[in-house]
């Protein structure tokens, strides 16, 4: 890192509400920090869009963000800070960029006893491959298993977080897993919405495997390279929050409550235009 000014803000960026979990994790871990999220929720989901696409538009985003006078960029957009950080990175170079998957990735590598580690994400996260490709880099005999998981964003996205319906959802999807017999010891939380289930995952998942939420460890990472730089803030100051999106105050409020974990109404955002 290159010398920042220590009390500028934070920028966090996803294309929708599930990247509040993030913003949490970094208020828990940097409570005396400014924070500036910006949901990209006119032009969600990122998923479905090619890596070109999904590049152009997080330099957009961030371009915004770099605009109100950030000191570090993080991408809460799994997909995103799958295909988009070089390109990040060489659009707003010196501007420290951080990512959820290497984190996480890095902290299921060191959770993990025995090398099998479960992955549950979306669809287009799976199906590219970075969690995969993250942990095999730093743990090449690592046996990685990962799974799409879409009910489980349609879940968090309704509050459904406790109760018969989410639990019955998550066994169907980590069953096999836990009745095989080289079972996982460590499950990877690879979606930013998953974090708010993570008490129902670990009760069905049970005591034998260890959670990993990128969101946390995200945090974490954040946390240690500003100390690095001596670009944090002083931790007498009091924290703040701005939040952003493109599109849809009434719905990012509505929502972004069970993400955040405290009430938000539609007058808490600014709607911008990318």
């Amino acid at each position: 890192m290159t010398t920042i000014d220590a009390d500028a803000p934070i920028g966090v960026f996803d294309s929708g509400v599930g990247g509040l979990t993030v913003l949490r994790a970094l208020e828990a871990e940097l409570p005396f920090e400014q924070f500036v999220y910006l949901g990209d929720t006119a032009r969600l989901p990122y998923g479905t869009k090619s890596a070109t696409t999904v590049e152009r538009y997080a330099v957009q985003a961030a371009r915004l963000l770099v605009e109100r006078g950030i000191k570090a960029l993080v991408v809460a957009c799994n997909t995103a800070s799958a295909v988009a950080l070089d390109a990040l990175r060489t659009a707003y170079r010196p501007l420290p960029v951080f990512g959820v998957v290497d984190p996480g990735a890095e902290a299921a590598c060191a959770a993990s006893a025995t090398g099998r580690i479960a992955v549950i994400a979306t669809e287009s996260t799976v199906r590219g491959g970075a969690y995969q490709r993250a942990i095999l880099a730093r743990r090449p005999a690592a046996r990685v298993l990962a799974r799409p998981c879409p009910l489980l964003v349609t879940l968090a996205e309704e509050g459904w977080v406790q109760g018969e319906v989410p639990e019955r959802v998550i066994a169907a999807y980590l069953g096999d897993w836990l009745h095989d017999h080289i079972a996982p010891d460590c499950l990877l939380l690879g979606c930013t919405h998953f974090p708010i289930l993570g008490e129902l995952l670990g009760h069905v998942a049970g005591p034998g495997m260890r959670l990993v939420d990128s969101a946390v460890t995200t945090a974490s990472a954040v946390r240690i390279a500003l100390a690095a730089a001596g670009a944090m803030r002083d931790a007498a100051r009091v924290g703040s929050r701005y939040l952003l999106a493109s599109d849809g105050r009434e719905r990012f409020a509505r929502v972004g409550r069970h993400f955040l974990g405290e009430p938000l109404v539609p007058g808490d955002v600014e709607l911008v235009d990318l």
